[in-house]
This record gives structure tokens, C-alpha cells and sequence, in this order.
């Protein structure tokens, strides 16, 4: 791997932005698509894709790869990643502010270069927040949908400019466009795929994720490992068919019906579970925080 001069000049960026206000009861209420969307089960799968779909931006791999601990500490960085996603859709203002806060905290220190294509990079680039981000409800969307949430195009459509709230929040600029809905989102994801690229550290983060460190009993008495490999595999499926072909996975019509019904089974089997067992501590205490507003 070569070494780049640290001088080297960063990846032009908008004007920063100071993050919008928040209001004290948070940034949605019982009544949002949002809450709907990231209470149902299928999220778990939603996130491994965007996961998947997020490395094959090669700026976006390389901020991960040189910069975070997620070989070490795969567990925590997924519980990181849903605990934003749950304060920032349940939380009040105050934790959503702190949560925000963090993350923008975290971005201002992750730049380098990319080894593969050669340009520099930061995390609070505009460009890859706004790739991250629609990665993320794009996935959680599309799973959700796929597994058997109803959702009407509307609903899906409000789902997408509801979100545009956290890109603002997190560091994209009030200047630079996000999509607003599902045609905006699929026009966007269009545009983006000249930019993408399976580079050697994501090919290794996609193998990584279907055999991450178990330890104890969790790897010696339970088939913990070959669920989650399956999960993981699962997630693979339900990426869109030209992200599977940058991963050499096989697509076609039968592989898309294997990966909708092996979704819906892991829907309706988490769904049987206990609420208590599914449901994070975010959403239990923004249920009771809003009850208690309007006992009736």
C-alpha cells in the first residue's frame, strides 16, 4: 500500500451547516411512517444489506476499513448503529441531540486516503453521508416492504421525507438535495452506481460478516454461527440485482423469490416472539412517554 502525503487536499465540501433544531419531543410521533417502519423485525435484515450496499462506495470502504474497529467489535458497532436509529426515531430532542452530536463528532476525525482509487476522504463529506443514508432507509424500506410490512406507495413515499431530517441532522447541507421519495431515492441510486466499486476491503468486510468472532458459549454450544450466516446470506439476496453481480452472487428471479420468502419466515417467526424480546428500549419508552401526553 503506498503512502500519501497527509497534505494531500481534501474532497471538496459544502458550506457546513449548523444541524437543524429538534423539537423537545423528538424528531417523530406515534403517527410517523418512521415509527412503523423501524419497529418491525425486518429491520435486522435491513441493516445487514445496507451494510453490504454501503461498501461498495470505495471512499465510504475505506473510512470503515482504516477507521473503525468493526473486526474486532462487530457486535458493538451494530448495536451503535440501532441505538442511532432508535433515539433518533423515538428519542425526545435531548437524545436525539446527543446521539447526533456523537456521530458528527465521530465524522469530523474519520479522512485518509483511499489506497484503491488514490483520492482522500472524510466521513462528514456530503457526498458519502448522503450515500450512507440512503443506503440505509432504501434498505430498511425495501426489506420492510419485502417481508411483508404493508405499506402503501404513499406511506413509502412519506417514509423517505421523513428521513430527510436525520441526513440534515448528521451533516448534509440544506443545499444539497436528498431524496424526498421512492422515484427520487431509485433515480439517485441510479446516478450513484458509475461511482461504486467492489474493492478488496469490501470483498473482505463481505466475507467478514458471515463469520464474525463468537466467543464461549455463544460459539460452542448454540448454532449461533450458522443463523447469523444465514441472516447475513439472506440480507445478500435482497440486494438489488446489480449490487449482487458486484459481489459475484447469483441473481435471477428464483434467487429474488428465495431471498423474499427466506425473509418473510424470519418476519413471521420474530413477530411470534414476545414483545419485550423484539422491541428496543427506545421504542418502549417513547410508547409510554406519548401515552402518558395523551392518556385518552
Amino acid at each position: 500500500m503506498t503512502r500519501h502525503d497527509t497534505s494531500t487536499p481534501e474532497p471538496p465540501d459544502d458550506p457546513p451547516d449548523d444541524p437543524p433544531v429538534v423539537p423537545e419531543e423528538g424528531l417523530f410521533g406515534p403517527g410517523a411512517v418512521s415509527w412503523t417502519v423501524h419497529a418491525d423485525p425486518s429491520m435486522l435484515l435491513g441493516g445487514l444489506r445496507a451494510l453490504l450496499l454501503q461498501a461498495l462506495h470505495p471512499l465510504a470502504m475505506a473510512g470503515v476499513a482504516q477507521h473503525s474497529a468493526f473486526r474486532k467489535d462487530p457486535w458493538g458497532r451494530l448495536y451503535r448503529t440501532a441505538s442511532f436509529i432508535g433515539a433518533t426515531t423515538y428519542g425526545t430532542g435531548e437524545e436525539v441531540r446527543a446521539v447526533v452530536d456523537r456521530v458528527r463528532t465521530v465524522h469530523r476525525q474519520v479522512r485518509g486516503i483511499d489506497p484503491v482509487t488514490g483520492r482522500p476522504y472524510r466521513a462528514d463529506d456530503p457526498e458519502l453521508l448522503t450515500w450512507v443514508h440512503c443506503c440505509e432507509i432504501g434498505s430498511f424500506l425495501e426489506v420492510a416492504r419485502r417481508s411483508g410490512l404493508a405499506l402503501t406507495d404513499r406511506q413509502a413515499d412519506r417514509y423517505v421525507a421523513e428521513q430527510v431530517r436525520v441526513a440534515r441532522l448528521v451533516g448534509v447541507p440544506a443545499g444539497r438535495p436528498v431524496p424526498r421519495s421512492v422515484a427520487e431515492l431509485d433515480s439517485y441510486t441510479a446516478w450513484m452506481r458509475g461511482r461504486l466499486l467492489l474493492t478488496p476491503a469490501a470483498r473482505d468486510a463481505f466475507h467478514f460478516a458471515f463469520v464474525p468472532p463468537l466467543h464461549g458459549w455463544a460459539l460452542l454450544a448454540t448454532p449461533a454461527r450458522p443463523l447469523w450466516g444465514g441472516l447475513v446470506g439472506c440480507a445478500a439476496g435482497l440486494l438489488p440485482p446489480w449490487a449482487r453481480r458486484m459481489y459475484g452472487l447469483p441473481v435471477g428471479p428464483a434467487t429474488d423469490l428465495l431471498a423474499t420468502v427466506q425473509a418473510r419466515g424470519f418476519r413471521g417467526l420474530a413477530l411470534r416472539l414476545p414483545p419485550r424480546w423484539r422491541e428496543g428500549p427506545h421504542l418502549v419508552a417513547a410508547r409510554d412517554r406519548w401515552a402518558a401526553l395523551d392518556p385518552a
